[in-house]
């Protein structure tokens, strides 16, 4: 069964296109890795065509932790990380496609800069690289989770 990453966030918003980098560079087999820029909603059809065995969205997120951290945020606090430059709360979209996936979750990035560039900030660079690099090995569980106030 197929798993589906979905790389979210504007590229030309500095580190708020580290989702968009990593489904750019991840590919391995039994994935399926998709570039939604800031409108993850436009590939519901995909996903649910797909009815993946894992959904894993991932995007930069203010965690409030060193730029360059990452961790899977639990859905209760998705919308407290947000960073707001997509058009449908991801909170929505997790809850529209869940009775057509398996296993969802979110893996958010800590940004660095936010500001008009075209590239990720070193620190955010190397956390997609090492995100990149888990996922190909099949360690996506390892990701630290993003613990509670």
């Amino acid at each position: 069964m197929v798993k589906i990453l979905l790389g979210i966030g504007n590229p030309l918003r500095g580190d708020d296109g580290v989702g968009v980098y990593i489904a750019r560079h991840f590919n391995s087999e039994g994935w399926l890795s998709i570039d939604c820029g800031t409108v993850p909603e436009n590939f519901t059809g995909v996903v649910r065509r797909h009815a993946p065995s894992l959904l894993m969205l991932v995007d930069a997120a203010d965690m409030r932790i060193a730029p360059g951290e990452f961790r899977v945020v639990p859905k209760t606090l998705i919308e407290e990380v947000g960073i707001g430059t997509h058009s449908l709360p991801l909170t929505h979209l997790i809850r529209y496609l869940s009775p057509d996936t398996g296993e969802i979750i979110f893996v958010g990035i800590q940004p660095a800069i936010l500001e008009t560039m075209d590239s990720l900030s070193e620190r955010v660079q190397a956390a997609a690289e090492k995100i990149i690099h888990i996922l190909k090995a099949g360690d996506w569980q390892k990701i630290p989770i993003m613990e509670e106030d």
